[in-house]
């Protein structure tokens, strides 16, 4: 059993591989991309039984790669995508998890994949439905979240997200700095705030963390290979770790 992972981002590719290890107990080889580059170059030179596949890679989507390399191989797309990704949906991607997907999700689509390879009952990816699939998600970007409803003592505001600087964890909730260096609290938890911003616009730089890309002032080298970034508004320094900074080097030249 050969795999092929898709997945710009370590922690889901770490759950991904741990899902796999528990299905198949460790009788599987894979590889690992995060980019469409690397991508590439690992579907032409390699034979795969299926393809575990996030949309969104580090420089560009799954679909780009679809493009540029002819794969047989069933796919299951795992992706924080919602519902207008599912309309397009007609390729021989023989399953959809949506995130955050559950163990009993992972293995429900494994089974899936297991029963139609049986049957040989999956149809090959064509040029027309990535390319549908790829307007949908273009369509899909009118979806990320435009604002916030701010409950205060007296009253409820609105805060734009075009005006949000950096995002703070703080436990089950965020606090967002805007622009002016006005604080707000936004009752989710910033898992839930990576998957609704969008991610051409806001990255997270390590786990209590999100930045604008439009309100970057400097940014400068650390230690550790981290840096060290000064958003507008916001009073200290955000600090890349180490496993996101190359992600965030690849994310800031798109």
């Amino acid at each position: 059993m050969n795999i092929l992972i898709l997945e710009d981002e370590i922690p889901a590719y770490q759950k991904l591989l741990s899902y796999l290890e528990g299905f198949y107990e460790n009788s599987f080889d894979h590889d690992w991309s995060r980019s469409v580059l690397d991508g590439e170059s690992f579907l032409q030179n390699h034979q795969y039984d299926f393809i575990l596949s996030d949309i969104q890679l580090l420089d560009g989507t799954s679909f780009d790669l679809f493009n540029k390399v002819e794969v047989e191989s069933p796919i299951i797309f795992c992706s924080a995508h919602d519902d207008y990704l599912f309309q397009a949906f007609n390729t021989n991607g023989i399953a959809y998890i949506l995130k955050p997907y559950s163990k009993d999700d992972f293995q429900r689509a494994l089974e899936k994949y297991q029963s139609l390879f049986q049957q040989g009952s999956y149809s090959t990816l064509d040029n027309s439905t990535i390319n549908a699939l790829k307007s949908a998600i273009q369509q899909g970007h009118d979806n990320y979240k435009k604002r916030f409803v701010i409950k205060r003592s007296k009253g409820i505001q609105l805060l734009n997200v075009k005006d949000i600087s950096v995002i703070n964890a703080s436990g089950d909730f965020c606090i967002a700095t805007d622009k002016d260096g006005k604080t707000h609290p936004i009752l989710e938890k910033i898992g839930n705030l990576t998957e609704q911003l969008n991610p051409k616009k806001f990255f997270k730089v390590n786990r209590s963390q999100i930045v604008h890309i439009e309100y970057i002032e400097t940014i400068e080298n650390h230690f550790k290979n981290r840096l060290l970034l000064q958003m507008k508004g916001a009073k200290e320094k955000v600090m890349t770790s180490a496993s996101h900074t190359s992600a965030f080097r690849k994310w800031i030249e798109q």
